[in-house]
């Protein structure tokens, strides 16, 4: 038994010491930042950034989704772009039949970015 913790030891000490130094920065470095932060919060630190409306206490109160709409655009559009570059890459393996698909992928997507702005989607009061 006692050869087992020996080998478990020899084998995985140096996993072992790792892990500890990394738990102990870890926690060394946030008491540090609790302890030498800043603590003096004015106005401009607690208003609204990049949210669209204004930081509020109650979490069932009621804000504008057009926030969410704007943010789903975005990620559709993000991801279309991720669907460009392995496309463009092998646009020459794949031939007619690739280029007419991403056609009508980019059409459709063109599609409803058009529904999207003719509902009023992305205009802001």
């Amino acid at each position: 038994m006692n050869l087992m913790l020996f080998d478990f030891l020899t084998e995985y000490l140096s996993i072992i010491i790792f892990l500890a130094i990394a738990l102990i920065l870890s926690i060394g470095f946030i008491f540090i930042n609790f302890v030498f932060s800043p603590k003096n919060p004015d106005p401009e630190k607690l208003s609204s950034y990049e949210c669209g409306f204004e930081a509020f206490n109650d979490s069932r109160m009621e804000f504008d989704v057009r926030f969410y709409l704007v943010a789903i655009l975005f990620i559709i559009f993000d991801l279309e772009i991720a669907f460009l570059f392995p496309w463009a890459i092998s646009l020459g393996k794949i031939g007619l039949f690739g280029f007419i698909s991403m056609m009508i992928f980019l059409f459709i997507l063109t599609i409803g970015f058009i529904y999207e702005w003719k509902k009023g989607a992305l205009d802001w009061e």
